[in-house]
């Protein structure tokens, strides 16, 4: 593959001699592989210090077991900068099931087993094995989630601030431009790491500390742990603190210490993020993958364009309010515009731009004017359960970015992938964007999250009725009609969310049904830390109501509602009856065409028999459903047309 002509970060004491380097400044260490392109968060941070002047080296995906990896490239004049990688490792290597995944998309060759569980946390060990009192700096999404204590959904206990299991000397968290520029000029000019308490965006740890007035205190970790009515609080306490206007120093006790959490940076503006997104990335994986066949992640970026950051649709179960915030800012066309130039000189450009968006697509602008100077509302949405009336709709001017980026010469096709705010897009009285999606921007199907189709639960996810989500594609497949094209949705739901019961399940289950929709993935509630819906999963409480929540916490209840949303797959078969009793609907289990499954069935010798009509089939008791006495049938023996004349049915299911 042939990249742009830019020049790798040193990987080995060879590309330090090529540069002429004796020591570099900072050594990044991430739980990734080595892949040259502004996604990847740990890079973006490396090539800003690196235009600033100072002499970046990257060790990807070390060897955890001992502290050898963690020496190649020597000790860093000035900090190492820790990452877990892109993703929280622990999702990374497990899934919802709590299952061990096999294989690891941001690894060469697809390979797993190539980052530890916690790696934020191993990986500082091993550098402090291996340099002693060295400079560690955690960040990335990992780090950023874990900075106060958390309750921690593999062991299923509240663990400490990660600042404290790592032994690392500070946590950046957030989108980390400002903080890491702050931090390496005060490194640069000899002030100590350990001196270095107030810089907005981090966390620190002090053995004493005195209170300020401007501070609040969190309850203390041992007050959280043995209580879930405190946590609750301590969370939404947090939860108050999270835009960079607004938010507040947090302390957080611990028996021999204090955790110290900055108030949050605040948001690059649009020179910024033109500035950083300009940068000499190559686009594409360090050469010494090639032998792997690359590593799979860029296939879903590289030929993608960021254009934007923040969300202010504030969705329980996504950790982008504790992360990148509520505040959206935004890219300039003229920015986006030369990346987009850029991508179309790659020889392996097909032509067609796979994405232009962000955490949210069609969210370029701030949701008010308000939050550019005073912050997001502390006790009010944007969206729900309606859209505010400050709320600023207007597509126009994504609109004008689509048309350039379309206009552009050997691009064919700018499609959205990152997905979008439908509830946004139907509070908009201009149907221009909803008509220029269907015509331009989807590649068959388009990806939206209506989540679930219980408005309580909804209402817990912070997401708008359902109903809302049935307009909008009624309006979708009543376009694609009108200009002859035959593209669909392909809608994400949630099972087992917070509030979702048995019943909420089955209804999903029965939507599903009636639109013919059959998910061949389908995506359990899996609770990480710094999210609502995770603090409600440990509680049983919704942080901002104080209201009790029903959870479906053990393995057995969220795999039945899995099961209900796949209730077609014969593997789930008894799963979807067993919850189906529980929930009171022995009514879809039958032959009816409403009816979900089939009851189990008995066999005559190698054939397969019902006596009956409905329910009442051959062995089947039709009160519980459950296998009764084996009868077999006295025309077993003849032939099938004798058989069909006598009644008797065949089953047909297998």
């Amino acid at each position: 593959m042939r990249t742009l002509p830019n020049q790798f970060l040193p990987v080995s004491p060879n590309d330090m001699k090529t540069r002429g380097w004796d020591e570099c400044d900072f050594i990044c260490v991430t739980g990734d592989a080595y892949v040259d392109h502004p996604s990847f968060g740990i890079v973006l941070i490396a090539r800003l210090l690196e235009s600033q002047g100072f002499r970046v080296g990257m060790i990807a995906q070390p060897e955890w077991e001992s502290a050898a990896s963690y020496r190649v490239l020597g000790k860093p004049r000035l900090a190492f900068l820790v990452t877990a990688g892109n993703i929280d490792s622990m999702v990374n290597n497990y899934t919802a099931a709590k299952r061990h995944r096999h294989d690891d998309v941001y690894s060469p060759g697809r390979k797993g087993g190539l980052r530890p569980d916690r790696a934020a946390i191993t990986y500082s060990i091993r550098i402090r094995e291996a340099f002693g009192r060295v400079p560690i700096i955690l960040g990335g999404l990992e780090a950023s989630l874990r900075r106060l204590a958390h309750y921690d959904y593999w062991q299923d206990k509240v663990r400490k601030s990660v600042l404290i299991d790592s032994g690392a000397d500070m946590i950046v968290y957030g989108m980390g431009e400002h903080q890491i520029t702050e931090i390496a000029e005060r490194l640069k000019n000899h002030e100590k790491i350990d001196t270095i308490n107030d810089v907005s965006g981090t966390v620190v740890r002090k053995k004493i500390h005195d209170h300020n007035p401007d501070e609040v205190f969190l309850p203390s970790y041992e007050e959280i742990t043995e209580s879930v009515e405190t946590f609750a609080k301590s969370f939404a306490i947090q939860n108050e603190h999270t835009d960079p206007f607004s938010g507040k120093r947090l302390i957080e006790p611990y028996h021999d210490c204090v955790v110290i959490q900055n108030p949050p940076a605040k948001p690059l503006c649009a020179t910024e993020l033109d500035t950083v997104y300009a940068l000499p990335f190559t686009r594409t994986w360090h050469p010494s993958y090639e032998k792997d066949g690359g590593v799979p992640s860029i296939e879903e970026v590289q030929f993608s364009i960021t254009s934007s950051r923040g969300c202010f649709g504030n969705c329980s179960f996504c950790s982008l309010t504790f992360h990148q915030g509520k505040i959206v800012s935004s890219r300039s066309h003229e920015s986006i515009i030369q990346e987009a130039k850029a991508i179309s000189e790659l020889s392996n450009f097909k032509g067609n731009i796979h994405d232009v968006g962000g955490p949210t697509a069609n969210f370029r602008l701030s949701a008010c004017d308000k939050q550019q100077t005073h912050g997001a509302c502390l006790h009010k949405e944007c969206l729900t359960p309606s859209a505010c009336k400050s709320l600023k709709v207007n597509h126009s001017e994504y609109i004008s970015l689509l048309r350039k980026l379309r206009g552009l010469p050997n691009i064919k096709k700018v499609f959205i992938r990152s997905g979008i705010r439908f509830d946004y897009v139907m509070a908009d009285t201009d149907d221009t964007f909803f008509r220029e999606l269907c015509e331009h921007h989807v590649s068959g199907q388009l990806k939206v999250a209506p989540e679930h189709v219980s408005d309580s639960v909804l209402k817990l996810m912070n997401k708008t009725p359902h109903a809302v989500y049935v307009a909008f594609k009624k309006k979708f497949d009543a376009y694609n009609a009108k200009i002859g094209k035959k593209q669909y949705i392909l809608p994400y739901f949630i099972s087992s969310h917070p509030g979702a019961t048995l019943k909420d399940a089955v209804a999903l289950a029965e939507y599903f049904r009636d639109n013919r929709f059959y998910p061949e993935q389908v995506q359990d509630f899996y609770p990480t830390p710094g999210t609502v819906s995770t603090c409600m999963y440990h509680t049983g409480i919704d942080p901002r109501s104080g209201k009790k929540v029903f959870v479906a916490k053990g393995m057995h209840d969220k795999a039945m509602q899995r099961a209900l949303m796949q209730y077609r797959n014969p593997a789930n078969h008894d799963l979807v009856v067993e919850a189906l009793m529980k929930a009171g609907r022995r009514d879809l289990v039958g032959f009816e065409k409403q009816c979900l499954v089939r009851p189990r069935t008995m066999k005559a010798g190698r054939r397969i028999y019902y006596e009956g009509r409905k329910t009442e089939k051959a062995g089947v008791d039709k009160e519980t459903m459950k296998p009764g006495k084996k009868r077999i049938h006295k025309e077993a023996g003849k032939t099938g047309k004798e058989r069909k004349n006598k009644g008797v049915r065949k089953n047909r299911q297998g």
